[in-house]
């Protein structure tokens, strides 16, 4: 992992104390709300429904123990005993009052983390892969380049103050298993002809109000020109999006007005102007930034350990955790465990603070000390032995993380909603755990297969139902939350947005409207089929006909 240096340490330092001056003057009533508001924004402090909110950084998804023991200690100290874990791979604290915030933000640093741009018109948090450095299919490590778009975007002066908020995702492997499709940017690494490493570069995704999925428009960008074209693009952006209407901001607006191919050729132009300048990468400054994501001490293992290859033949419960949530390694007689924070009954995301001391502790015995946080919301171990496997899985029983449901229904993707965020329409945890509870049967859940249910309290979709196989919305109707449901959705490099299968439901409603997809969905399955290969072949029809049939009825 990346290790502040004196001069990043600095930076994070006097940002806190700045940022505790400015709390005192808004305190003291020396500074108006309108006037702390961008200052608090900055720093990740949002005000919602009950109380202010902070979210914490985590640079594409990365945790040492030592930072996940200060995330507990800080929900302990300053919380409600809690963390969330969000789709940006980063953690809010719900429950901070303000006079403490700059106290946890000087805790934070450290352990050198901090709350800078999760928050504003700015580049937020690059996330990745969560099994970077240790998957199966990887082309390169992409780790190492988004610490290099990190320490580019931070502070950058020129893109402080876009139109709008600014979201880069980086695929380093076969799989897209970062969403990179619907990012205002997604870079995929890619080889030439020649077997040179480079960069597919894709703009214009993302969800929210209008969502799109993103249009390429550089198939090859050479590895040493990636933060020269990156600013191209920002300098594009920022002098043509607009800034008159909050909803038409998002580069996806820009780049779909001009269209995709009038849009690169803009950029392309830009940076005509930065190319082979002061920006390009050397090879130097690569390696500098790629040594600190070194292979870990892997010991010589034979592929398959022979302890843990029998207790997955002989215990039921075990291989099925093993099915799920166990993610094959690319080192031999290793693997990536995901520890699910899907437990029902708890907010999807949600870790307590003892749950993070235990995780902090697992890592540290298991896996080499990291943590890396997935976009779905879990926690993952990435370098586990085989022979451990066991341990590990009896330790996340102990601490409530060891639901085997990865991949499967009720691993649901899902925002805060209207329990705390102030602009949901409607509450999103509850619905939630309607749905788990209508899926408790193991055996059941473990036919259906793979299933991705995403659920949002709005339109800004912090819970990328538009992506989700099952997507549900939260609406507002006349005062009364109801709830839209949007089938076929997908991430990947097949990457397309669900279709609202009809009017909205009321939120007593929701499960059952999911058991009944689910229920057309076994009817017209052929063999081992999937969810979507099931929608893609039969349509829309036969599960809008079940439903509002079914709605009609019950009028």
């Amino acid at each position: 992992m990346y290790i502040y240096d004196d001069y990043d340490q600095q930076i994070v330092d006097q940002r806190v104390d700045q940022f505790r001056d400015q709390t005192r003057r808004f305190l003291a009533g020396e500074l108006t709300g309108e006037e702390f508001r961008p200052l608090r924004l900055q720093n990740g402090l949002y005000i919602q429904r009950h109380a202010p909110m902070l979210r914490v950084a985590v640079p594409y998804g990365h945790l040492r123990s030592d930072q996940v023991r200060a995330l507990a200690e800080i929900a302990r100290k300053y919380d409600r005993g809690y963390g969330h874990f969000t789709t940006r791979q980063n953690i809010q604290y719900n429950w901070p009052k303000l006079e403490d915030v700059p106290d946890i933000l000087a805790d934070l640093a450290k352990v050198q983390m901090h709350a800078v741009q999760t928050s504003g018109n700015c580049v937020r948090n690059t996330t990745t892969d969560q099994f970077a450095g240790v998957a199966h299919d990887e082309i390169i490590d992409p780790r190492p380049w988004c610490e290099l778009i990190r320490q580019w975007s931070t502070f950058h002066p020129e893109f402080a103050h876009l139109p709008r908020k600014f979201k880069i995702a980086v695929c380093g492997s076969v799989e897209d298993r970062a969403a990179t499709w619907v990012h205002d940017i997604g870079v995929h690494v890619v080889r030439n002809a020649a077997g040179e490493v480079g960069f597919k570069v894709i703009v214009g995704g993302g969800l929210g109000r209008t969502p799109m999925v993103g249009a390429v428009i550089r198939e090859f960008l050479p590895s040493l020109h990636l933060l020269s074209y990156l600013d191209a693009v920002l300098r594009v952006y920022n002098r043509y999006g607009r800034r008159d209407n909050k909803y038409k901001a998002r580069i996806k607006i820009l780049v779909k007005a001009m269209t995709p191919e009038a849009f690169a050729a803009k950029v392309e132009a830009e940076w005509s102007h930065l190319k082979d300048g002061p920006m390009t990468l050397t090879q130097a400054e690569i390696d500098r930034v790629a040594a600190f994501f070194t292979t870990p001490a892997y010991q010589t293992l034979p592929a398959e350990d022979k302890g843990f290859a029998r207790l997955r033949s002989e215990n039921k419960a075990f291989a099925r955790w093993v099915e799920r949530n166990v993610f094959k390694h690319k080192q031999p007689g290793y693997a990536a465990v995901t520890l699910s924070l899907k437990a029902t009954g708890v907010a999807p995301g949600d870790a307590t603070d003892a749950q993070l001391d235990g995780v902090a502790e697992l890592a540290d015995r298991y896996s080499f000390g990291e943590i890396r946080v997935s976009h779905e919301q879990n926690l993952i171990l990435a370098d586990v032995q085989q022979a451990d496997l066991p341990a590990v899985w009896e330790a996340a029983k102990q601490l409530g993380f060891a639901t085997p449901n990865i991949g499967l229904i009720t691993d649901i993707v899902c925002c805060p909603g209207g329990d705390f965020c102030d602009l949901a329409n409607a509450k999103s945890i509850p619905i939630a755990e309607g749905i788990q509870q209508v899926f408790a049967d193991q055996d059941y859940l473990f036919d259906l297969g793979e299933i991705d249910l995403n659920i949002s309290g709005c339109m800004n979709s912090c819970g990328h139902h538009h992506v989700g196989h099952i997507g549900i919305l939260g609406v507002d109707k006349s005062g009364s939350e109801w709830y839209q449901v949007s089938l076929g959705g997908r991430q990947g490099h097949d990457a397309s947005l669900g279709k609202v299968i009809g009017p909205s439901f009321a939120q007593d409603d929701v499960p059952g409207v999911v058991r009944q997809i689910i229920e057309v969905f076994v009817e017209h399955r052929q063999g081992d089929e999937r969810f979507l290969d099931v929608f893609d072949r039969v349509g829309m029809e036969p599960f809008k006909s079940r439903i509002y049939q079914k709605e009609r009825a019950h009028g």
